[in-house]
């Protein structure tokens, strides 16, 4: 009989209660102001520091084929310009969208939105327009800083939060100037963090959002509800060139390091730590028993590197830097690409079956042996080509990440006896009639033999190939 009026007392609480409950979460506004709740506060904080790029590129095209190219009547009448394939210049324009960073005018935008231009004019939300100048280009991150070119004016910005911060579903505005149309605003969640495999830029590592973003929209701000930059956008997956909710945006993290270069006039200088990885597979996983994939498994380290100090191992796995886990390599190079030369990294990594960190130093790209870059002269299949020994300095510059050492490929001057042996900017010299290359000297000292017979093996993007010629 106890437990009867003990169970009949919780279901009248409950009868009681739950009504309460549901109605408080769901009451109808009380207010004017709880009606009219609007992301206009925002909008209106934000947006004065989002700017119009529209920038001129000047490009060469030809003329439609005239059978009356060459013909002195002709070229009388209508000009040298007339006739055969001749070029003649014309200007393109284009826009794109930029963030404000700073009171004195700096401006961040997408690399690919300035390429090549050869005037950058800037519009403010206020109808203000400037010249603005880049201070700084970096093809790589696909980003770009500009000056606005006035003195004694103090701009709008917008300040950086930290990217990692951010979470999957919170509330986000992109904001731009799609098609031309003029500053617009759209609204979305994050829906994804840490995007790798775009191929957008040799960084890939993106903020994923569903707010609307549309071409022109390239270098805009995706901006949290706390009126702070999280990202700049920058590429949208679609198969119709419009949106389908799916955009992305590099992260304020990677902003901020190139910002403060920019702002200082610092060159990029990334972080080096002379190891190369491979993504940690399931399978590779349960032989070194992690139990999980994702990772970067260590398949190389140089001998004299920071990573080497560390006492980082062929077959060790890179699991987090700095407490930010690291799924895969393009993850592991943008939280490197994020850090600056000078500072320490703790990497987490397993190692001997067991989990554990190692403090490194973040140094520069060595240049461990002098350049020598010379253009081969002479008669060879390399005539023509330029050359330079390789350091992790050099592979550096010229993205050949791994190859610490040897002969690369610096430039192939057009119609020479190297373009037509089909050599290329990066590739790597490997071995002439048998002879290992490992220095300029060494194939400079061959390629001046008068040779008739040629067998040369290279690397390209990591594939050994191999040509016979006869010269």
């Amino acid at each position: 009989m106890k437990d009867l009026l003990k169970f009949g007392f919780f279901i009248t609480l409950v009868a009681f209660v739950l009504p309460v409950a549901i109605t408080k979460a769901q009451q109808i506004p009380q207010s004017r102001e709880q009606i009219s709740l609007s992301f206009s506060p925002l909008v209106k904080s934000a947006a004065p520091a989002v700017v119009n790029i529209y920038t001129k590129t000047v490009v060469q095209t030809r003329k439609r084929n005239s059978p009356f190219a060459g013909d002195p009547f002709f070229d009388r009448f209508f000009g040298d310009g007339f006739g055969f394939g001749q070029p003649r210049e014309r200007v393109k324009n284009s826009l794109g969208s930029g963030v404000i960073l700073d009171p004195s005018g700096i401006v961040v935008t997408n690399f690919h939105v300035i390429r090549g231009a050869t005037e950058i004019r800037v519009a403010l939300n206020d109808r203000r327009e400037f010249n603005a100048e880049p201070i700084l280009l970096d093809e790589r991150t696909d980003m770009a800083f500009l000056k606005l070119d006035v003195d004694d004016e103090v701009f709008p910005f917008l300040e950086l939060r930290d990217s990692d911060t951010v979470e999957i579903g919170d509330l986000v505005l992109a904001i731009g100037n799609p098609f031309g149309v003029g500053q617009t605003v759209t609204s979305g969640i994050v829906s994804a963090l840490a995007r790798t495999g775009i191929g957008v830029n040799d960084y890939s590592f993106f903020i994923q959002t569903d707010a609307a973003i549309n071409p022109g929209n390239s270098g805009g701000a995706l901006v949290t509800v706390d009126g702070k930059l999280a990202g700049v956008n920058t590429a949208i997956y679609s198969r119709s060139g419009g949106s389908n909710g799916i955009g992305f945006a590099i992260p304020s993290s990677m902003v901020k390091v190139l910002f403060e270069n920019a702002k200082h006039g610092k060159a990029i200088v990334r972080p080096w730590l002379g190891l190369e990885g491979q993504v940690l597979t399931s399978d590779l996983a349960e032989g070194l028993g992690i139990g999980r994939s994702g990772g970067v498994i260590v398949t190389r380290v140089h001998p004299n590197s920071p990573a080497a100090l560390a006492g980082l191992d062929k077959g060790d796995v890179i699991l987090a830097l700095d407490g930010q886990e690291v799924l895969d390599t393009q993850a592991f190079r943008f939280r490197l690409g994020t850090k600056s030369v000078g500072a320490v990294a703790v990497l987490t990594v397993w190692k001997d079956r067991v989990e554990q960190d190692l403090v490194l130093e973040l140094i520069a790209p060595p240049e461990t042996v002098l350049r020598k870059e010379t253009k081969i002269e002479g008669r060879s299949p390399f005539t023509g080509a330029t050359v330079v020994n390789l350091s992790p300095a050099v592979s550096e510059e010229m993205e050949l990440f791994g190859e610490w050492e040897g002969v690369a490929v610096t430039d192939v001057e057009r119609g020479s006896p190297a373009a037509y042996s089909r050599f290329r900017v990066g590739d790597l010299i490997l071995s002439v009639n048998g002879v290992q290359i490992d220095s300029v000297a060494d194939l400079l000292d061959i390629a001046n033999r008068a040779l008739r017979q040629w067998e040369i093996t290279y690397k390209r993007a990591g594939r050994v190939l191999k040509i016979r010629l006869a010269f």
